[in-house]
């Protein structure tokens, strides 16, 4: 059991943020957020991001709050 407690992440400070894949595939390792979703209605939540992957160039999209996952996201390049 991992005792890593998941970052504190101010959303609309997430882009461009750095990211490391705890089990990499692909040889992707380290992401980078390349694009923040903002919702069209100004009053909702953001939930989704663009994240790139920094060996490949592949963009993939996922909720935000996927990064808050210890066991799969470490903020950072390590």
């Amino acid at each position: 059991m991992s005792t890593d407690k998941p970052p504190k992440l101010n959303p609309r400070k997430l882009l461009l943020s750095k990211w490391t894949a705890i089990a990499p595939q692909r040889k992707e390792k380290h992401f980078i957020v390349s694009k923040v979703l903002w919702p069209d209605d100004p009053a909702a939540p953001l939930e989704w991001i663009e994240l790139e992957a920094v060996y490949s160039k592949r963009l993939q999209v996922l909720p935000w709050r996927d990064l808050l996952d210890v066991q799969i996201w470490r903020q950072g390049w390590h």
